[in-house]
């Protein structure tokens, strides 16, 4: 399966905002599918800081990750996608 995500850095802060949840969807697979999504992009020589999932929940956008980065997103929506991610 291939994720899609943006790698950003704002205010000097790397970024990455994964196109994913988890299968179960509950709080304790997104916590462990962010943690594995943030391993494998660092596995591949990226910076991240903080992270967050974006996926849709009904008509709507969802996030789950870093709070400060999921308010961020909220007010601002998902950035561009600039990667992909085998998993």
């Amino acid at each position: 399966m291939t994720i899609r995500f943006a790698h950003l850095r704002e205010q000097g802060i790397d970024f990455a905002v994964f196109g994913a949840d988890s299968n179960d969807h509950t709080r304790s697979g997104r916590e462990r599918t962010l943690a594995n999504l943030v391993l494998r992009a660092r596995a591949n020589g990226l910076k991240i800081d903080k992270a967050a999932l974006a996926y849709d929940e009904g008509a709507r956008i969802c996030y789950f990750g870093t709070p400060d980065l999921v308010k961020f997103l909220a007010n601002n929506g998902v950035p561009v996608w600039t990667h992909t991610l085998d998993v």
